[in-house]
């Protein structure tokens, strides 16, 4: 069916619906649902201008470079780990 994130599963999701079909009625369901639509894209559009005003902030102050700098050494490091081997350990 849906994927939906939380570990809620198929069973809880309909046990949900079920509760609020029951609590606020059938016609009263797409009312809701565009209320919360609403409600995800203003959360989505304030996550979006926070993000881009950090990017924005760090790449003033130089920080984009730093941190690539460090994923690169990262990335470097993570190849030379997994061209050892694997590695054992004795207790």
């Amino acid at each position: 069916m849906m994927n939906v994130p939380l570990f809620i599963g198929t069973t809880e999701v309909f046990f949900i619906l079920l509760v609020v079909v029951l609590v606020f009625g059938s016609d009263k369901i797409p009312e809701i649902a565009r209320g919360l639509a609403k409600v995800m894209k203003t959360v989505r559009n304030a996550t979006d201008d926070i993000k881009n005003e950090i990017s924005k902030s760090a790449d003033e102050h130089g920080f984009t470079k730093d941190i690539n700098e460090i994923t690169k050494q990262i990335e470097r490091t993570k190849d030379e780990i997994e061209d050892a081997g694997s590695i054992k350990r004795n207790f």
